[in-house]
């Protein structure tokens, strides 16, 4: 164990003091910021960064570091300035003083985000970063289980995850750590700022459950450390039963802490998220005999106390070198292996591997899910798929599939899996998959891509979690099925009229809805392509037709594409996903009518793929330019829709409890119904009764 004690006693009392008033002053400088956690949360620092992470300042990207996560990100100066202690090199002076400052370069935003050094994840949301410090921990446990071999343990870190009052409070929270001491990652610490103090109060205002015993029936291991304050030793011992092999569940330690400590404030709510006052902060620095007109001090000692941080981290880095040098002579295929699973690489022929043909009997698009992409998941490693319980319907097994789990459970129904396994049930667990599937994309780039699944509607519980990974523009690949009216029976609550509007509205995110196998192999192909966010594949519950001849699975990566065309066209129709047959239908019926509409046809799996085409091909397309008029056919709110089309056959409630056959028909849905509605848009438009710019319901 590190020493704490001796001649470093004086520097660590030093430390403390120097850094509650260096959050102090950096809050009090703008007047903005959150002070009272970081203060508190001073000791938890020092013994992190200082004695118990390993971890390289300046070689921050490095494979096998520990991973950190703050997850009550509120209190991001805490994680700052321990950054800037620790010696990270872009954590400049300059920068650490530009908290909360005009500058729009600075590296301390008001929650730590994902693009700067030492920052695994943007937490934002409370309890976010629990469940992504699960997918973390199951990312080392994975790549250990897979790659290591007797004296070559070539992934070994730890997963430390930083947590307050309220992410105990979060809904997200408790799903994680369910199911991660049910994954016995004893890789996993949590470390609980207990302070009792949330914005409202006093936390027994809305919660007086015992934490210990919570955690202890959730599987975990339970330490408690009494002065969070001051015992540097205390937290430095705790911390390291982290590391202790014999240990068989994830380490929860309970750090009692005072927030805002040492302050007038101390203690009290007050504390949380507003300045402590020029004269709170000067009566501070007068009681610990400090210079009262010095701002952002930090004594020489201080600094020594931290200056061996970036030569030790080196020293980390270099021993793990030498055990891939000689694992790479021991083990040189699997070497090799993990040397392209670390850069990212998949296999040169993965695109291959989706058949060229598909069968042509109509096809739920869930079930294309499988035909087109079963052999990349056999045989590509890369890829980690999970489901929220949903296994028989969501398709995304391959034959002798390997179940992520502890090696020793044995369930009474299901297979027996091991960390090795690459298919992870989730349970019912929405929200804490997506937040996971994070984790394990963020662990190394590439390294892991995730595929979660579930039902559309469900992807509801699961949006803040799939917005955080758009956020930060993270590989996840995310599949929705039961995607439509059409899933019948079940009814509104599982019918996902307005969801698309709020996929398609987030920046960075792919959303594609095909409407055959084709289509749900180009939209496979585009997703495993794309590096700058998520990806989510919108997919039937029934059966649809398989319109071979027309759709291409080459024009799915272009958002929009022209499934048929007429020179001298009176209407567009735009259809999309589990209805883009009934596009087809309609068609015919306007050329059947007296006199006949001639219509071209468009699929338009994707609002994201098709803004990134060039304005020629977005007009080649639509055609609008030239005074035809396009009508949009989904049952899907129409939210969105009005950029693209003049008018829309689409839905204005909520669902209904129909069998899929009748629903279409009960909602307007109807071949005939539609070609009427159509007909007589295309000629009021025609006549001048509907203009440009008006949007109107069919």
């Amino acid at each position: 164990m590190p020493d704490t004690n001796g001649s470093t006693a004086y520097d660590v009392s030093l430390v403390l003091q120097s850094f509650r008033l260096l959050i102090a002053d950096l809050c009090q400088q703008f007047g903005m910021g959150h002070p009272g956690s970081a203060i508190g949360m001073a000791a938890i620092g020092v013994a992190l960064w200082k004695y118990s992470m390993r971890y390289a300042p300046h070689q921050p990207d490095w494979f096998n570091r520990d991973r950190f996560l703050l997850s009550n990100g509120h209190a991001c100066l805490f994680q700052y300035a321990n950054l800037y202690l620790s010696g990270y090199k872009q954590m400049t002076w300059e920068q650490l003083l530009s908290y909360h400052s005009e500058r729009p370069d600075s590296l301390c935003p008001g929650h730590p985000e994902i693009e700067h050094e030492g920052i695994e994840l943007t937490t934002g949301p409370l309890g976010q970063g629990i469940a992504n410090a699960v997918g973390l921990a199951m990312a080392t446990k994975h790549l250990a289980a897979t790659f290591n071999r007797p004296g070559y343990e070539v992934v070994n870190n730890q997963t430390w995850c930083m947590v307050g009052d309220a992410c105990l409070q979060e809904g997200v929270g408790c799903e994680a750590f369910s199911y991660a001491g049910h994954l016995k990652l004893n890789n996993l610490t949590v470390i609980y700022d207990n302070n009792q103090i949330s914005c409202d109060g006093s936390v027994d205002l809305t919660n007086t459950e015992d934490v210990n015993k919570k955690m202890e029936a959730c599987g975990w291991e339970v330490v408690d450390v009494e002065d969070g304050v001051n015992d540097v030793a205390a937290i430095v011992n705790a911390l390291e039963k982290g590391r202790d092999p014999k240990r068989e569940k994830p380490l929860f330690i309970n750090i009692r802490t005072i927030i805002g400590v040492g302050s007038a404030v101390a203690g009290q709510a007050v504390a949380h998220g507003v300045p402590l006052g020029k004269d709170n902060v000067a009566e501070m620095k007068k009681a610990y005999g400090w210079d009262t007109s010095k701002t952002f001090h930090i004594p020489e000692k201080v600094k020594e106390f931290y200056g061996d941080l970036p030569s030790r981290g080196d020293q980390h880095v270099e021993k793990w070198n030498d055990l891939l040098a000689s694992y790479t002579k021991a083990h040189p295929d699997l070497a090799s292996t993990f040397k392209d699973r670390i850069a990212g690489k998949l296999p040169f022929n993965w695109s291959s591997m989706i058949p060229s043909t598909f069968p042509s009997d109509p096809t739920p698009s869930r079930k294309s899910n499988n035909l087109a992409i079963s052999k990349i998941l056999a045989e590509c490693p890369t890829f980690m798929i999970g489901t929220a319980d949903l296994t028989p319907s969501v398709n995304l097994t391959w034959p002798n599939y390997e179940i992520f789990n502890p090696p020793d459970l044995q369930p009474i129904s299901g297979k027996k899996g091991s960390y090795a396994g690459r298919y992870i049930h989730f349970g019912i667990r929405e929200h804490v998959m997506a937040a996971i599937a994070n984790g394990l994309a963020a662990f190394n780039p590439g390294t892991i891509i995730p595929i979660t699944s579930s039902f559309f509607m469900f992807y509801l519980y699961a949006a803040p979690a799939v917005r955080m990974g758009a956020l930060q523009k993270l590989k996840v690949i995310h599949v929705a099925t039961h995607d439509s009216i059409g899933a019948g029976e079940d009814g509104p609550t599982h019918q996902p009229v307005e969801l698309a509007a709020l996929y398609r509205a987030m920046p960075n995110m792919q959303y594609i809805r095909p409407g055959d196998s084709e289509e749900v192999a180009g939209a496979w192909k585009t997703a495993i392509e794309y590096t700058s966010g998520p990806s989510m594949i919108s997919v039937s519950r029934h059966v649809l037709p398989q319109l071979s001849g027309l759709t291409k699975r080459s024009e799915v990566e272009k958002g929009a594409y022209v499934l048929k065309e007429e020179k001298d066209a009176d209407v567009t129709l735009i259809t999309v996903g589990a209805e883009l047959s009934f596009g087809v239908k309609v068609a015919g019926q306007l050329a059947a009518a007296d006199p006949p509409v001639k219509a071209r046809l468009v699929s338009f799996p994707s609002h994201a793929l098709f803004k990134q085409q060039s304005l020629s091909y977005q007009r080649s397309v639509l055609r609008r330019n030239e005074g035809i008029p396009a009508v949009v056919i989904e049952p899907y709110v129409s939210l969105g829709w009005e950029r693209y089309a003049d008018a829309g056959v689409n839905m204005k409630s909520y669902g209904h409890s129909l069998p899929g056959k009748y629903i279409y028909d009960y909602f307007g849905f109807n071949v005939e119904k539609m070609g009427k509605g159509i007909k007589k848009f295309v000629g009021d438009f025609k006549n001048g009764k509907i203009e440009r710019g008006d949007f109107v319901d069919l």
